[in-house]
């Protein structure tokens, strides 16, 4: 059994996968960044070791060399699916917990697994290298190297496809170290339907049944089920077939997943294969009793695959919400900041896998998940409701989250039924706002209160390191509940009320929604008239667009910026010209820094 095991990710990954490895008694080493020093996986590990990059995979590799590490586990996003460090490793003699090198590199290359899927009779959807027929659009650009919707454009028509692809490419040679990109056929109204593999090196290979991927924003899951509630029971048997089938086919070992894409009429076609563990596989968990870390371990030790493919079953039904820090009224805006208030929710069927707590700061640099949330219940409308009960109970202030959009989602009619794809989100755009509702008095109470000293206790005492804003007293005249800092709980009528203070609002959580009142109006880009384009949000001057003295129009694009390893274009809100560039390519900016000044016209 391997003695030692480095872990070549962060966040929540890397705490789950430490969490198997610290069950099965082998010892584990994280790395981290100077962004991450304070991260809660640091503190999950034996031994934490600083770097200065996730993408390098020689800085790995001696990481774990210099630290007597048996074998790397990737986890997933960065080098997990890149064959320079499944390479790098087997040259120094360290296990890599994942598939064989020229797997990763043949699966990896999006175009070469299509061409090695059609040999074998597994259907592909149509793709070309760069220029696909004009007939065929509208398209999807797509990195050859990644996933997760990083490095992705859908493009209308062949006049916006050079200007797609650059933007694409950039956004994947940041977030993969590959550049890469081609084009893929898109197709309308589908579902995505993926199956979890697993093989070992004794060449068994079986699928762990399915996972429903379909409610996506920006071509990226956010809710994952399972069982999919678009599949009959014959449909799933030839689905998993056609998967194993295409494992086999790339001489597959350790954990995966094969992505399907299946249309309004039952016809299902292969789209990819991810050659490392998903961020959704806890769902898998739920359903199998398998620990899917587990078995990557095992095979990876040479074991024999835990269960036959007769001898997987599922029981019940698993939903997980993916938690985000950004702002999903505002085109799912990245947010930055520290986590004021952390209180995840609790109970039967509950799991959170979660890479944040109270304190923990939230940077530009990395992807904005924060947590996520995975329920199981006897069957799908249990499933359902416990999981609208959890997103209720889910309290995060100090940075914008998603919890409330999710919510909204799960609580729709086409959810509930099952009768969604993956353009759910773009025929449901009313989803993307809270309907408008009065705030309750007792928010606007709460934050308007001036902050004082709370006396607590049945003899009057002072507390003196207990601070609120105002307290909330109930009929008798006790404070419930006062917690140290910004904020206060508050129990009346069953309800808890907490308060915080950030960028000179309010936000007030109650009755599981998030309230946010502010003592000016706040000035959205460009609306005041002053054509001053401010950052949305802390991240890097990718491109600057336009020079001064230039003429623009409406939408055209001044900065592109990179937050989270995604790009944010800042356009024009109206034509003008450009009176000031006040940034350059490179440059690290705060949220409100003013970027470039257009004279308005009209």
């Amino acid at each position: 059994m391997l003695k030692k095991v480095l872990v070549a990710n962060r966040g929540e990954i890397a705490i789950r996968i430490c969490q198997t490895l610290r069950e099965m008694e082998i010892q584990t080493v994280a790395v981290f960044t100077e962004a991450d020093a304070s991260s809660l996986h640091v503190r999950s590990a034996d031994r934490a070791v600083r770097i200065e990059n996730y993408v390098d995979p020689k800085e790995i590799v001696r990481a774990a060399q210099e630290n007597g590490a048996d074998a790397v586990h990737p986890g997933y996003g960065f080098l997990s699916e890149n064959p320079s460090l499944s390479s790098a490793c087997e040259s120094a003699g360290i296990i890599f917990i994942g598939p064989h090198t020229e797997t990763i590199r043949s699966m990896g290359d999006k175009l070469e697994s299509k061409r090695l899927m059609q040999r074998v009779g597994v259907p592909v959807v149509p793709s070309w290298d760069r220029n696909p027929p004009e007939s065929e659009f509208p398209v999807l650009v797509k990195a050859v190297g990644g996933g997760g919707g990083k490095g992705m454009r859908l493009v209308d028509h062949p006049s916006q496809l050079s200007d797609a692809i650059s933007a694409a490419s950039r956004e994947a040679g940041s977030a993969f170290g590959d550049d890469r990109v081609f084009v893929e056929k898109y197709l309308r109204s589908p579902r995505h339907i993926e199956f979890q593999i697993l093989g070992d090196k004794h060449g068994d290979i079986v699928h762990v049944f399915e996972r429903e991927c379909s409610i996506q924003r920006r071509h990226q899951k956010i809710i994952e089920e399972t069982p999919s509630p678009g599949l009959t029971p014959e449909l799933r048997a030839r689905m998993g077939e056609a998967a194993v089938v295409a494992a086999r086919a790339a001489n597959y070992i350790n954990a995966g997943t094969v992505e399907f894409v299946l249309d309004p009429g039952g016809q299902f076609y292969f789209l990819e294969m991810n050659t490392r563990l998903q961020v959704e596989h806890a769902i898998t968990e739920m359903t199998t009793g398998l620990d899917l870390v587990r078995e990557q371990i095992l095979i990876a030790d040479g074991r024999h695959l835990s269960r036959t493919q007769s001898e997987l079953q599922q029981t019940g039904h698993s939903i997980e919400c993916r938690i985000y820090a950004e702002v999903p009224e505002e085109n799912f805006r990245p947010d930055t900041g520290v986590v004021a208030v952390y209180m995840p929710p609790s109970g039967p069927g509950i799991r959170l896998d979660s890479g944040v707590q109270e304190g923990s700061v939230v940077g530009f640099q990395y992807d904005p998940m924060l947590a996520k949330l995975i329920v199981w219940a006897g069957d799908r409308s249990a499933a359902i409701e416990r999981m609208k009960r959890a997103l209720s109970d889910f309290v995060i202030l100090g940075v914008r989250n998603n919890i409330e959009f999710l919510h909204r989602i799960i609580s729709s009619d086409e959810f509930r039924t099952g009768s969604f794809d993956t353009q759910f989100l773009g025929r449901r755009p009313d989803l993307l706002n809270p309907p408008l509702v009065d705030i309750p008095p007792a928010a606007r109470i709460a934050a308007s209160q001036r902050r004082t000293r709370v006396l607590a206790g049945g003899g009057g005492s002072a507390l003196p390191d207990v601070w609120a804003y105002g307290a909330w007293r109930n009929s008798g005249g006790d404070v419930r509940h006062v917690a140290s800092g910004d904020r206060i709980e508050i129990d009346k009528k069953k309800q808890r009320l907490y308060v915080h203070r950030k960028r000179g609002e309010v936000e007030v959580w109650i009755g599981g929604r998030t309230y946010r009142l502010t003592d000016g109006i706040r000035r959205e880009q460009g609306i005041d008239g002053s054509g001053e384009i401010r950052a949305l949000m802390p991240g890097r001057i990718r491109r600057i667009e336009v020079s001064a003295g230039e003429r623009v129009v409406e939408k055209q694009p001044l900065v592109i910026m990179e937050s989270m390893k995604m790009e944010t274009t800042l356009a024009a809100p109206r034509s003008g010209t450009v009176a000031e560039v006040k940034c350059q390519v490179g440059q690290t900016v705060e949220m409100g820094e003013l970027l470039v000044v257009v004279d308005l016209e009209g």
